[in-house]
């Protein structure tokens, strides 16, 4: 069974398509699993004086499930069970870090148009790979 980690940019719907049909032609050759991840950005410590910290927490966690939506309908439309996480942190990070807690052998992301800054810093996909290289190998990156 091949475990599927699929980051997903709620700025990006087609880049969310793109990879809920990757998973889909995944799914032809064999069971998958599904792992839904949103990364929100850690906020500056000024905006997060201005909240306590259960309710940074649960405003971060209730707008990260937001985010998810459109893949969660994509994939339940295709019948494709999944499970969804919200985590917090750098984006590129927090991918990696998750996708060897959840033990997945893949990452799933959409076609990648970079804007200016993935074309000056790298695409998020190209920032994964980098640090799964860094660290010696880990899930292959798709997309």
């Amino acid at each position: 069974m091949s475990r599927i980690l699929l980051p997903i940019d709620p700025d990006q719907p087609a880049r969310t398509r793109a990879a809920v049909e990757q998973v889909l032609r995944m799914r032809v050759s064999g069971p998958v699993t599904v792992r839904l991840l949103r990364v929100q950005p850690k906020l500056s410590g000024h905006v997060a004086m201005l909240f306590g910290t259960g309710e940074l927490h649960e405003l971060l966690q209730k707008t990260g499930a937001e985010d998810l939506q459109l893949a969660q309908t994509l994939l339940e439309l295709a019948g494709v069970s999944y499970t969804s996480t919200v985590l917090v942190g750098r984006s590129a990070e927090t991918i990696v870090t998750a996708a060897r807690d959840f033990h997945c052998d893949r990452i799933v992301f959409g076609r990648d148009e970079p804007g200016l800054a993935g074309k000056l810093f790298g695409s998020l996909a190209q920032q994964v790979r980098q640090l799964l290289d860094d660290a010696s190998g880990g899930p292959q990156v798709i997309g």
